[in-house]
């Protein structure tokens, strides 16, 4: 874990300073905000350890985000990603558990503007950050769970009009298999989940 700290550090630090050099021409540009609603599917990698395989369902879900730019190129965003119908699934040596749960991932991350070699209309970026997954179990005699994430991926904004666009992104979370504190449960390893997105996104 201390290892993926301390690249994700320098990750942040190189993409600001890149952003920056980027941003100069630029540098006049007001801030502006967005909010977005997207729709959005968790597909998670599953994960062995000690004889236990960790491998949750794969599941829909919806994402309400904020995004303020600073200028052209740089920004930061708040996210929350929920998931309604997961199931948490373990093989264990001699067993099968499965748990539904409710997922909800609660995130921030910097955003990082690049040029399109496409066309000029279309606005991607990459992002960077961190946040928590909280695992609520639809059984009300297990606790739920809370796991800190890392967070990344990139997009592409499509506008509609002015201030309308369509956004379609992929991120990746990074974090450790929930337990629920049950130590048959244990896999103590960390999974990542691929968490593609798209909706729509409103600029002001």
């Amino acid at each position: 874990m201390k290892y993926i700290i301390h690249f994700v550090t320098l990750l942040l630090a190189s993409s600001a300073v890149a952003a920056a050099q980027v941003a100069e021409p630029a540098a006049v540009t007001k801030p502006s905000s967005q909010v977005s609603v997207q729709g959005s599917g968790l597909f998670a990698r599953s994960v062995t350890s000690s004889g236990i395989t960790y491998k949750p369902s794969t599941t829909e879900g919806v994402m309400a985000g904020y995004r303020f730019y600073f200028s052209r190129w740089l920004g930061v965003e708040g996210d929350a990603d929920f998931f309604f119908h997961d199931a948490q699934k373990y093989a264990l040596s001699n067993a099968a558990v499965s748990m539904k749960t409710s997922v909800t991932a609660v995130t921030s991350a910097a955003v990082i503007g690049i040029p399109n070699p496409m066309t000029r209309k279309l606005q991607s970026f990459v992002l960077i950050g961190g946040g928590a997954m909280i695992f609520r179990p639809n059984e009300s005699s297990v606790d739920c769970q809370i796991k800190n994430a890392i967070v990344f991926g990139c997009g592409v904004d499509f506008p509609i009009t002015r201030h309308i666009a369509i956004r379609a992104q992929a991120r990746t979370f990074l974090y450790k298999a929930p337990d629920f504190q049950n130590t048959d449960l244990k896999v103590d390893k960390f999974t990542q989940a691929m968490v593609p997105s798209a909706g729509l996104v409103y600029k002001f």
